[in-house]
């Protein structure tokens, strides 16, 4: 079982820029696909990014496509969540969580996630 963890979270003003990042003790987590999640107060968590391990495929929520960039680094055992522009509604707990296939990570069908990093957006 892959226990991933996630920081990089912070305060930040509208339309600045946050680098996030999820990472694992387990040699095994640079052969998962990995994505990032979100949830707001009172809202359910959601999608927003996924990569698999061989950066092939990458999928993005409709909502941060060509603001948020997420990418990876094997040899560091890293996942980042680069973003951009940021806006007041990404004011969210940020999870990542980790699937065998990629295809999958959308559904956000997962028993475990992590303590998650906070993102605050100052408008």
């Amino acid at each position: 079982q892959v226990q991933q963890v996630e920081s990089g979270g912070g305060l930040v003003q509208a339309g600045g820029s946050l680098r996030l990042s999820c990472t694992a003790s387990e040699h095994s987590f640079r052969q998962y696909a990995v994505g990032w999640f979100r949830q707001a107060p009172g809202k359910e968590r959601e999608f927003v990014a996924a990569i698999d391990w061989l950066h092939n495929t990458i999928y993005y929520a409709d909502s941060v496509h060509g603001r948020f960039t997420i990418s990876r680094d094997n040899a560091k055992n890293t996942v980042y969540l680069q973003m951009n522009s940021l806006k007041s509604e990404a004011t969210a707990v940020y999870y990542c969580n980790v699937d065998g296939d990629v295809k999958r990570l959308p559904r956000g069908e997962y028993d475990y996630w992590g303590q998650g990093t906070q993102v605050t957006v100052s408008s």
